[in-house]
């Protein structure tokens, strides 16, 4: 197993201004050079809750607000309109604060076939993994009519709803569910592998079986449907916030909201059990008893820091920011703390804060470029610098 980091009393403090350009605010012995900077100065959004690029050379970025908005532009600085691509906001719930239009993903094939998909919630309190298409006579707008469900299940609560799609390198579509809400799992809903809450679910959307509009794939731990849904990928989460995967290591990692005490990043393995509500980060939150067929988060972050929402990145792999290669970049929704974690030479992990912005930090993307960006509840989207 890696060796496992905790913060608890290593973070300083700084109060500074949000700008343009922000200036760093430094934490350890060794002085940052990384710059938080506006990326598209013209444009401002509502509550922007996912970032991604058109994966066809046109150089576009795609963003989702969580109301049911979504808005694609040129990626450019200077770029000063955005159109409107999808309007479901009369079919997305977003009256509490972890509902609405939570996730977006193209397809692999989108140059080629124009579906992208989104994760929201509906006014019947249920989660929605629906498939839409790109108009053939406008790339910049799609037909609401031509949306296809892929899957739908019921939240017994209005948070912890997950929310993160992706495929991943292996083509498969990804899906991040939280446990269902409330507080403390009452429905234990996280070690439950017979239910979809509480896990990462991989699908393939590409082929049909058993009624529904998208199979299983043939390696999935349950895919017979035997001491577990067959969707599952893992799962013994709490409310998976975000996850990526690192192009060069195939990583898939996912950073897991607390309870109230413990912040988490996880690195997800096919099968495995992450611990939630037995275990919150390295400790005991319900039973007392901390079992082997958990699996212990790379690194937890005490609640005491400030930190109590954690917003999962990338591990950077673009140019802008060099000395962030091999890192993995994340966040906290309420401290505004942006970190990158390294794994060292002594297969551990050292955790360091780059800035403290004082933002509220709902999500990160990356362009075709591989540069890193984060999408800001102050409206903003923002782009690390060396």
């Amino acid at each position: 197993m890696k060796k496992i980091i905790s913060i608890a009393s290593l973070i300083c403090l700084t109060n500074f201004a949000c700008s343009n350009k922000q200036p760093v605010a430094n934490h350890d012995q060794n002085e940052s050079t990384i710059e938080l900077v506006e990326a598209f100065p013209n444009l401002r959004f509502t509550r922007p809750i996912d970032f991604q690029p058109a994966i066809d050379r046109t150089n576009r970025i795609f963003v989702a607000e969580q109301e049911g908005i979504i808005s694609v532009f040129d990626n450019s600085q200077d770029v000063s309109e955005r159109m409107t691509v999808l309007d479901i906001s009369s079919q997305v719930d977003d009256n509490h604060n972890e509902e609405g239009l939570l996730g977006l993903a193209l397809h692999p094939e989108f140059a080629s076939n124009g579906y992208f998909y989104v994760n929201y919630t509906n006014p019947n309190s249920e989660t929605i993994i629906s498939r839409f298409t790109i108009s053939s006579d406008d790339p910049n707008t799609a037909n609401p009519a031509s949306e296809q469900i892929i899957l739908r299940f019921n939240q017994p609560y209005g948070n912890h709803n997950g929310g993160q799609i992706s495929f991943g390198p292996d083509g498969f579509l990804y899906i991040s569910t939280g446990d269902g809400g409330s507080g403390g799992d009452p429905k234990n809903n996280g070690l439950n592998p017979n239910t979809l809450l509480g896990a990462i679910l991989r699908i393939d959307v590409d082929q049909n079986s058993g009624g529904n509009n998208y199979s299983i794939p043939a390696d999935n731990p349950f895919v017979n449907g035997q001491n577990g849904r067959p969707e599952i990928y893992a799962y013994g989460l709490r409310n998976p916030w975000r996850f990526s995967f690192d192009e060069e290591s195939g990583r898939l990692w996912t950073a897991d909201v607390g309870q109230n005490a413990y912040e988490e990043v996880n690195i997800i393995e096919k099968g495995k059990n992450y611990g939630w509500n037995d275990m919150e980060g390295l400790h005991t939150y319900k039973s007392g008893e901390d079992s082997p067929e958990y699996t212990a988060p790379v690194l937890e972050i005490d609640q005491k820091t400030g930190d109590k929402s954690i917003t999962g990145g990338f591990v950077y792999r673009g140019a802008s920011a060099a000395s962030l290669t091999g890192k993995y970049i994340f966040a906290d929704y309420v401290s505004g703390r942006i970190y990158a974690l390294t794994e060292n030479e002594e297969d551990g992990f050292s955790n360091e804060t780059l800035i403290d912005t004082r933002l509220n930090i709902a999500s990160f993307g990356v362009d075709q470029s591989r540069e890193l960006y984060l999408c800001a509840f102050d409206g903003k989207i923002y782009k690390l610098t060396d």
